[in-house]
């Protein structure tokens, strides 16, 4: 059986599925997976619920571990709350936020781990008391009986409770012990406790009740020598005063008494940093006028003792004097003397590994904890953080909201939203520290205009340094308009041959490379081109950056190949799904920040290992913000419309190339009714071709090569998956609905929805519900008249207008099935068009607003076209692209 993993959605819903994966799982694991699905069938929380009881640790998915974890902490906040079995289903068991919060810290990394935060945790903390509840409300019996149907091996903690505080007035004896039980509640609802001596004398006519409360101190006492000689000399049941050494015993076996099923209430510096004497340091107090990876760091070491700075001599004073809990500057501190010993024999080895300082690769490995600069010595930890400089720089790539802002010039013609001037300030920052940065927002954010605001300022700013922007084929044409949209005073040359200009297929004239401030060229381009390898980029920009998500394709290599001063990388899709593929993007941006591929592979492969680490080194460098956090982008509209380019294919190109000349030849001698009838039967053929040659010439093969639209769908889609959001798909055509099915089935791995003009009204309504319950149906295709009016599919936050109607009215009621009364989300429209086409002429004619346009709005039969002279209509229908 492969291994079982928990998928979060947008939503906040939690969803088991088994990953690809061919690794088999253990018959305990198997075991655990199977029970989890069936306690799944009556709903998440009672899954849960299972998992925390549950004792194997570590050999479940890395999903399963951190749910395994939170509701082990849920059971084991439940188990020693006071008085449960009285209070049963009226418990109050708010969530500990700081314990939620340092398990957060160390999320692993997996499909939705954008939206694991603290308020979903506190979310399924809700549920789970909620589940506890109402299940418990209905148990006849006590709720240690309803544990035990889960496991045998758990003790409630609500009835005997051992009591260690400090006593401020005894030298000798500076802590106070007392043993209580449980006497009830008070009128007023708060527990009461009396000393463990009165229960003899309150249960001395109920036999059964005292051996019930002293068998879990007697069942304590076999397995600890401490308290088995309190009991014996009867000590056990009166206010003692410990000595350090006893309250040092004690502390020690608190954890034992609690499994046993005895609350203790002990100091809170206990339970907290209790290691004693540390040695740690900090790096980057110093400001710095270059920082690279290679950067050599200053770092400063010291002592401390639970928070205090040490001299090497009062530690020595301490190793000769301590032994046990030791009172330092005013706090009680655990001290260990071989321990101590050996940190202050690490002291002396430490400065002599950093005398020739660190680099700023090395100190970021050390902070996140990824370094050790002792790895085979367990006990002895270095805590390191930044020194005043780079935690200052850091807080601020953290929060771009703090970032001085930068502005391009003023003939740049956008205005950006706060959230995209915040991330152009963040760029602008990485840029001026010479470090990589991956901006990683949501689809329909404005990646695009963010990094074409920034190469503005860099011109404005005198950097004229040429810029190269590598992107997959198909969006050449989106940057080119984008470019062209925004900022006609950047100069760009296309290096590919769908290009339409300055491309020969020859190494370009490096002077003529030198003048441009953009060139842009694809993957497959750096892959072949040797002559990009022989320029110094200033910045080289990754669109779509997951092209080079394998380290080991011949197209990441190439691209990491590339000489350059600064590198941004592009990415809608979450970063955080493939720790292989984070190596391979940082790889890229900051070279050896991670290590080395084999040294991160041996990293996460450890069952132990911190993801927290992994998180703290990576996330100054990515910038990811999400449509649906209103924190961040307050001003976003709950509708964007995007223009989606698609290159006509070569088959494609023929095929439309042949039905202009075909035109021409039959425009000849034709007029009236019969001309009208040639022309709308050829636009019909030209809409064809633009989807796909198989769907003009009735073959059936519907390959993806060989349609840009269908190229470019898949590219959609495939981030549609990896955050698990839905996708309407319209189309004019029921003939292509089929294949597009096919088509996105394989994209998505997993079925979709059709719907139709022969679809029968009854199995609508079963389609539209189907679509919009909880079971994932990632995709929807429907024809733009059976689909485009009446339906509510509010589940969907992606709209794809495969062919267009060239109505807005018609468009706008089809994409309204998803933005409607009921939709949470923005709603992302993609409007496809074939470059150079009829397709995309058109469009310009709208949105100038040409004579032209308004009879497109007007007429949805496109008969405008028909009152178009020969030439006007060959013009229109002429292709102008390579």
């Amino acid at each position: 059986m492969s291994e079982l993993q928990l998928i979060l959605t947008e939503e906040g819903r939690l969803i088991p599925e088994y990953n690809k994966s061919t690794r088999k799982s253990s018959k305990t694991v198997s075991y655990i997976q199977s029970k989890f699905l069936e306690y799944n069938g009556e709903g998440i929380e009672n899954a849960l619920f299972y998992l925390g009881f549950v004792e194997q640790k570590g050999q479940l998915s890395s999903t399963l571990n951190f749910w395994h974890e939170f509701s082990r902490i849920f059971i084991e906040n439940l188990r020693l709350s006071e008085n449960l079995n009285k209070i049963r289903d009226k418990l109050k068991l708010p969530a500990n936020i700081e314990t939620l919060q340092k398990l957060l810290e160390d999320k692993p990394f997996f499909q939705g781990s954008e939206y694991l935060n603290l308020d979903t945790l506190e979310c399924y903390w809700k549920k789970l008391l909620l589940y506890f509840k109402k299940e418990i409300k209905s148990f006849d019996g006590k709720v240690e009986d309803f544990f035990r149907e889960y496991t045998k091996r758990i003790n409630l903690a609500d009835q005997i409770y051992f009591h260690l505080v400090e006593n401020k007035k005894g030298a000798s004896a500076p802590f106070a012990f007392l043993a209580t039980y449980s006497a009830g509640m008070s009128k007023d609802g708060r527990s009461q406790h009396k000393p463990l001596r009165n229960v003899i004398s309150e249960y001395s006519q109920k036999q059964d009740k005292l051996i019930e409360l002293l068998s879990r101190v007697y069942k304590v006492a076999e397995e600890s020598t401490f308290i088995k000689t309190l009991l014996d000399n009867g000590e056990l049941f009166y206010p003692l005063s410990f000595t350090s050494k006893d309250a040092f015993s004690f502390l020690q076996e608190a954890e034992l008494y609690e499994e046993n099923g005895i609350l203790c209430r002990i100091p809170n510096w206990w339970k907290g940093a209790r290691k004693g004497i540390s040695i740690s340091g900090s790096i980057g107090n110093k400001e710095q006028s270059l920082l690279s990876l290679k950067s050599i760091m200053d770092f400063d070491m010291r002592l401390s003792v639970a928070g205090e700075e040490l001299t090497l001599a009062e530690a020595r004073k301490i190793l000769e004097d301590s032994n046990g809990l030791t009172l330092i500057k005013g706090k009680w501190v655990a001290i260990d003397k071989d321990r101590l010993k050996n940190t202050l024999d690490k002291w002396s080895k430490l400065q002599e590994l950093i005398k020739d300082g660190l680099t700023f690769a090395e100190a970021m490995r050390y902070v996140s904890g990824l370094n050790s600069f002792f790895p085979d010595d367990s006990e002895t930890i270095v805590d390191v953080e930044f020194g005043d400089w780079i935690r200052n720089l850091f807080e601020k790539l953290h929060n771009p909201k703090m970032i001085k802002k930068i502005s391009p010039p003023d003939d740049f013609k956008a205005e950006l939203r706060e959230y995209q001037q915040h991330g152009l300030n963040w760029l602008g920052l990485l840029g001026s520290i010479n470090m990589g940065a991956c901006l990683a927002d949501d689809m329909g954010l404005g990646k695009t205009i963010q990094v074409i605001a920034l190469l503005n300022y860099l011109k404005k700013a005198g950097n004229f340094s040429t810029n190269l922007l590598i992107v997959p084929a198909s969006l050449i044409h989106n940057w080119i308009s984008e470019i062209n949209k925004f900022s006609r005073g950047i100069n760009v040359m296309v290096a590919h041959p769908s290009g339409r200009k300055l491309y020969t297929g020859k190494t370009p004239d490096l002077q003529k490379i030198k003048g441009c401030d953009i060139v842009l060229t694809t993957y497959g381009l750096v892959k072949t081109s040797s002559w990009l390898k022989e320029f110094n980029w200033n910045y080289i920009v990754l669109d779509e950056a997951q092209a080079i998500k394998n380290p080991l394709t011949a197209q990441s290599k190439a691209v990491k190949a590339l000489i350059c001063k600064n590198k941004i990388a592009l990415t809608g899709t979450p970063i955080e799904n493939s720790l292989g593929d984070l190596w391979s993007l940082f790889d890229f941006l900051n070279p050896g920040l991670l290590g080395s591929r084999k040294e991160f592979k041996e990293l996460i492969k450890k069952e132990d290992h911190s993801y927290s680490k992994i998180r703290r080194i990576i996330t100054p460098y990515i910038l990811r913000r999400l449509k649906t956090d209103k924190r961040v982008i307050t001003d976003l509209p709950d509708k964007i419309e995007m223009d989606v380019f698609a290159n006509l294919s070569k088959k494609q190109g023929a095929l439309y190339q042949d039905q202009i000349e075909l035109l021409e030849k039959a425009l000849e001698g034709t007029e009236g009714i019969e001309r009208k009838g040639l022309i709308l039967s050829s636009l019909m053929k030209f809409k064809q071709v633009c989807n796909h040659p198989s769907q003009l010439l009735g073959d059936g093969s519907y390959n993806s090569k060989d349609s840009g639209k269908f190229i470019r769908l898949k590219e959609i889609c495939e981030t549609v998956k990896e955050k698990r959001e839905r996708i309407l798909v319209f189309t004019q055509f029921k003939e292509i609905i089929d294949p597009l099915n096919d088509f996105l089935t394989e994209v998505f791995e997993r079925p979709g929805l059709t719907l139709h003009g022969s679809t029968r009204v009854t199995k609508r309504k079963e389609l539209v519900n189907k679509f919009q319950s909880d079971e994932y149906y990632p995709f929807f295709i429907l024809s733009l008249k059976a689909g485009g009016t009446g339906l509510n599919l509010t589940k969907a936050n992606h709209v794809v207008h495969f062919d267009r109607w060239w109505n807005p009215a018609v468009e706008n009621q089809a994409t309204d099935r998803a933005f409607r009364i009921g939709q949470q989300k923005s709603v992302v429209v993609h409007k496809f068009i074939c470059e150079g086409t009829f397709e995309e002429k058109i469009d310009e004619m709208l949105k100038n607003k040409t004579a032209l346009s308004k009879n497109i709005l007007s007429d949805t039969k496109s008969s405008w076209i028909t009152e178009l002279d020969d030439k006007e209509l060959i013009k229109m229908f002429s292709m102008e692209v390579n």
